[in-house]
């Protein structure tokens, strides 16, 4: 038995978690995208992890204390409670909600989506999420009325094989060839990464799963967005651009359905966002992606740190609240 599992198993024996306040939010606009995020490395603390522990159904519980490892049950159980928490901190129906009370089912493709019952039986909720974890940094997406898809990877990702024998596996002929252009390897390794995660959020955002929408068969491709006649004065000052994407198996009324963001998260990752559009005009072009992150410690502290050097765009039309 880990040495996580017999901590959390001491503890719970007389152990009840009282309920501490979660700021509370109004739900995102239309047009706002929240993402809340935490570092694993920084909770040492077991009695704030054992309040955690209390927030999971059972079912959750026995799947953390399955996993093999101190780490691997730590990030889980960060995982689990960073979408409780960041789910509860919204007055969904304008109910307050005990994160411990959330109910969750998968879509036929397994993703997983709230479960909100109202007094005359269950009704849809309007609260879209999304998580992304690595070792490192665990990231939870949130919209309202859009399905949304969020990937996180780290800067530093390495790639166990040939960059270019990897893409031309899993990426598209335009994707490939916009690698192999690339002469600096470290350049291209990150370029990689990017596309990966871009590519990974828009597979996610459609909630089919990898096997229903395989990497290759869709084109991430990022353009000037002056050219495309976007007035780009308000966000990427310079250099703005729009991420499209293009789809040999789907229609392009169902491609330009999405809209992407991809930025720096914490100096240390890349995070991709992929939401449907919402048309504000005739002409179908679609308003910025609004942005707003958090870092947090669930209980212990929140941190807005939008418009700071910890997040940087990259790509995509941002604009950080």
């Amino acid at each position: 038995m880990s040495s996580f599992v017999q901590k959390m198993r001491s503890f719970q024996r007389n152990f009840s978690v009282s309920p501490f306040p979660l700021l509370p939010l109004q739900l995102p606009s239309p047009l706002e995208t929240h993402v809340w995020f935490v570092m694993p490395d920084e909770f040492k603390s077991v009695s704030l992890l054992n309040q955690y522990m209390e927030l999971l159904s059972p079912c959750e519980k026995e799947n953390v204390l399955s996993m093999r490892g101190d780490q691997l049950q730590k990030r889980a159980l960060l995982a689990r409670t960073l979408v409780r928490t960041t789910i509860a901190r919204y007055q969904i129906n304008n109910h307050v909600v005990d994160p411990r009370s959330l109910k969750f089912k998968r879509n036929v493709h397994g993703k997983p989506q709230l479960e909100w019952e109202s007094d005359d039986g269950q009704c849809p909720s309007p609260l879209h999420f999304n998580i992304s974890h690595t070792s490192s940094l665990i990231a939870c997406g949130v919209t309202v009325n859009s399905p949304i898809g969020i990937d996180v990877e780290e800067k530093q990702r390495k790639i166990k094989n040939d960059i270019l024998a990897f893409a031309r596996r899993y990426f598209s002929l335009h994707e490939v060839e916009h690698l192999s252009a690339i002469s600096d390897s470290e350049v291209q390794r990150q370029e990689f990464v990017k596309l990966w995660t871009l590519k990974e959020a828009y597979v996610k955002a459609l909630g089919r799963g990898f096997s229903a929408a395989p990497f290759k068969t869709f084109t991430i491709r990022i353009k000037n967005a002056t050219e495309r006649g976007f007035d780009c004065s308000d966000y990427l000052e310079s250099g703005a651009s729009e991420v499209v994407v293009e789809s040999s198996d789907h229609p392009v009324s169902l491609t330009n359905n999405w809209k992407f963001g991809l930025f720096e998260l914490a100096s240390s990752h890349y995070a991709a966002i992929c939401t449907e559009k919402e048309k504000t005009s005739d002409d179908g072009m679609s308003a910025p992606m609004r942005l707003t992150v958090w870092k947090t410690i669930p209980f212990v502290e929140d941190e807005c740190i939008s418009g700071t050097e910890a997040v940087v765009p990259i790509a995509g039309l941002i604009k950080q609240f």
